[in-house]
């Protein structure tokens, strides 16, 4: 009798084994939707609403300037070691030229030299884990995102049916799995889709 019952149970080791590993492959994955999940929640609490960049300006004295609108932008760009390409050079007024780069803005006042260099900066890791989270990456980032999504999925299910006895599914387990079912529902049905 005790035989069989072991014969019954004997998958539930390996369960547990490939249980164990698959939630080893993704502990990566996990921290990067997680963390990046959470910044996405939180975009009002970023001073300037982006989760994947911060805004910054810095002002630079450079002495006065003459020449072309091309030739300022050229000499500010040199002087600031700026190596992004030009988008765009405009004169807003007698002495001030904006010159366009990429995510970045240089306010020049040609008069007294100053320059304000405003723009946006990457935020350390965040803008990556973002840029995974949302899927903007290459297509093959999708079969990336699907196997983890189906790999959670696996250790849901298999989670459930890990251990035996009043800690297992049928006891503890389905009150629990209750809650964690309930919680969504419950704000759904109180807070609506909007």
């Amino acid at each position: 009798m005790a035989e069989a019952a072991k014969k019954k149970l004997a998958w539930r080791p390996w369960l547990r084994a490939i249980h164990r590993d698959a939630g080893y492959i993704v502990v990566g994955l996990t921290f990067i939707y997680a963390l990046s999940g959470i910044a996405v929640n939180h975009l009002t609490d970023f001073s300037d609403g982006d989760a994947s960049f911060q805004t910054y300006a810095e002002t630079h004295e450079l002495g006065p300037m003459t020449g072309t609108d091309d030739e300022i932008a050229a000499r500010v760009k040199k002087s600031l070691h700026v190596t992004q390409e030009t988008r765009e050079v405009y004169r807003r007024s007698d002495d001030e030229i904006d010159v366009t780069l990429d995510k970045r803005s240089l306010h020049v006042n040609a008069k007294t030299g100053q320059v304000v260099d405003e723009g946006q900066k990457p935020r350390f890791f965040l803008r990556v884990a973002n840029w995974l989270h949302l899927n903007r990456g290459k297509k093959a980032w999708t079969y990336v995102a699907d196997g983890y999504a189906a790999i959670l999925l696996f250790l849901s299910i298999s989670g459930i049916f890990m251990i035996p006895g009043k800690k297992g599914f049928l006891f503890r387990g389905a009150v629990l799995v209750g809650l964690g079912i309930a919680v969504p529902v419950l704000y759904v049905t109180l807070a609506g889709p909007t």
